[in-house]
């Protein structure tokens, strides 16, 4: 049997909003497990989160930039220690770099944009670069996510985004149109803009039900199944329970269906 750590009862609780003897005792159930924990509590109705939107656990920074003619956009997450650094110089400099990194290559992954020849300076690679800011702030540091978004071929419109006021949160995102006109159009980059703004706020899963994930709707479809059953509901009258859950569920992680931020 896995062994149930204070700190893992305290990760379920902070995510699930759950009490603690509730949090131990569902992980017990699931004999360690956090999501087979976190569908328990659900099914029990103790959870007074479904999901929560993961958190960073550092401070640091992410770069972003939108190309001017509109055909692609790039966000690169830079971490850091402490907001001090953060703020600094040395630090805001290597973001920027990092932004013009990925905006003029193409990689797979971490390590092989790690590896790649510093686009400020050839003769080092991007990781000895990114010791040099280490040892020069005192912080440990690292790269996390990164993403280039580019319009795609022989289509109209653009790629529009939005940068959180707070520097840690960006949205890259492609809206297409009927024409060039149309896509150079004023209230088409602020259509644009807004419904980035809408993604970072909401968090959709997927832009309409069809472009769900199956498995996910079915996980949901289960967990109310389940949490109607614990509720004592009449087995006839479950099947009906956990569509019209899924239902709002789906009408709520899926972009085309939610609330307007702008107007609801």
């Amino acid at each position: 049997m896995t062994e149930i750590t204070a700190a893992k009862v305290k990760e379920l609780r902070e995510s699930t909003g759950a009490g603690m003897l509730d949090c131990k005792k569902a992980l017990v159930e699931a004999d360690g497990d956090m999501e087979k924990a976190v569908d328990w509590l659900r099914q029990k109705g103790l959870s007074k989160a479904a999901k929560k939107a993961g958190r960073a656990t550092s401070e640091g920074l992410v770069g972003f930039e939108l190309a001017a003619d509109g055909k692609s956009g790039v966000a690169v997450e830079v971490k850091c220690e402490t907001d001090f650094v953060a703020r600094g110089d040395k630090f805001q400099g290597f973001v920027k770099d990092m932004v013009a990194q990925v905006a003029k290559g193409e990689y797979a992954d971490s390590e092989a944009l790690l590896s790649a020849p510093f686009v400020a300076d050839a003769s080092v690679t991007v990781k000895e670069a990114l010791d040099g800011v280490i040892a020069t702030t005192g912080e440990n540091m690292g790269l996390g996510k990164f993403a280039k978004m580019e319009l795609a071929a022989g289509k109209s419109g653009l790629i529009g985004g939005y940068l959180h006021s707070n520097g840690k949160l960006a949205v890259l995102v492609e809206m297409q149109t009927g024409s060039d006109a149309a896509a150079a159009s004023e209230a088409f980059h602020e259509v644009a803009k807004n419904v980035a703004m809408q993604i970072a706020a909401a968090s959709p899963l997927a832009v309409s039900a069809e472009g769900l994930n199956p498995e996910v709707v079915e996980h949901e479809r289960e967990v109310y199944r389940q949490k109607a059953r614990e509720e004592g509901k009449p087995e006839q009258i479950i099947e009906k329970i956990a569509e019209g859950a899924v239902k709002k569920f789906c009408k709520d992680v899926c972009l085309l269906d939610q609330l307007y931020i702008r107007d609801d």
